[in-house]
């Protein structure tokens, strides 16, 4: 029997085609302004083409200084983003396989703790971490971000792993035990293996969240030579004259490396979200 291209199915089509426009329109506009030069980006349309495209906004963008240094910010994105993760990673798996290998009242109630955290704001408790990283002397360093990032997303962590870890079959497990396999080489050579979907998921929306945060590292980054690429973007847009061609330049700069990790693993990223909301 075959398909009969319906008016409803027309609809559909019109409706996708629509959404995709609109999906696509502000990367358009990131492009456009992006290719045009100071002067044309100040008087002509934003939507409108430019009549004569240039690459000299990234060259001006990639040779700031000081709070404009967008290498450096790159560069600081990058070791606070990666840093994060992997503690992330290896933290929360090990965490979400400890509640997932115990199902009584301990398990359970580790895990409403976690999922709790992920509905407390972290605003009611910025002032005390803030007092505590300057006491420690981590205060717009990378490790101290790395560190407050760990903790704040920990509880999504531990959520997306928990959901998957449940799922996989114990069989493996005890079939090494036997063996004589220690609990430790029993995860590292089995278990977290296994949990490769979810850790792509756990990579990709952690590693977004991060790399586009901007409120927490304006406020423990401020000043230090630590500034990542978002409160970089921010230092682009004056008081009074905006070169919204630059912002623009820095923001599609910003974007490349994330986008080109999720082009890379998002494969994993939808096999372990479906296995995390299994649990």
């Amino acid at each position: 029997m075959f398909n009969r291209y319906t008016p409803a199915t027309f609809i559909r089509e019109v409706l996708l085609i629509l959404a995709t426009i609109v999906v696509l329109f502000p990367f358009y506009l990131l492009v456009v302004m992006a290719l045009k030069g100071t002067k044309e980006a100040t008087v002509s349309s934003p939507v409108a083409l430019p009549t004569a495209p240039t690459l000299e906004n990234f060259a001006t963008v990639l040779s700031g200084e000081g709070s404009r240094n967008v290498l450096m910010g790159l560069l600081n994105s990058t070791i606070i983003t990666v840093g994060s993760v992997v503690m992330l990673i290896i933290l929360g798996s090990v965490a979400a396989y400890a509640i997932a290998r115990r199902p009584g009242r301990l398990g359970g109630a580790a895990y409403v703790s976690f999922v709790v955290g992920i509905i407390l704001p972290f605003q009611l408790a910025i002032i005390p971490t803030y007092v505590a990283l300057r006491v420690l002397g981590l205060l717009g360093t990378h490790v101290g971000m790395i560190l407050l990032y760990t903790g704040l997303l920990m509880p999504l962590t531990v959520f997306l792993y928990t959901g998957f870890a449940r799922a996989l079959p114990r069989d493996y497990e005890e079939a090494a035990a036997i063996d004589g396999a220690s609990k430790i080489r029993i995860f590292v050579k089995i278990v977290f293996p296994l949990l490769a979907p979810a850790t792509g998921t756990v990579a990709i929306l952690t590693g977004l969240i991060v790399w586009n945060d901007f409120f927490n590292a304006l406020i423990f980054l401020s000043g230090s030579r630590s500034t990542t690429l978002p409160v970089m973007v921010y230092s682009f847009v004056g008081e009074n004259v905006t070169a919204w061609n630059l912002v623009f330049t820095v923001v599609i700069i910003s974007m490349i490396p994330i986008l080109a990790f999720y082009l890379f693993a998002q494969k994993k990223f939808i096999q372990g979200f479906a296995g995390g909301m299994k649990g």
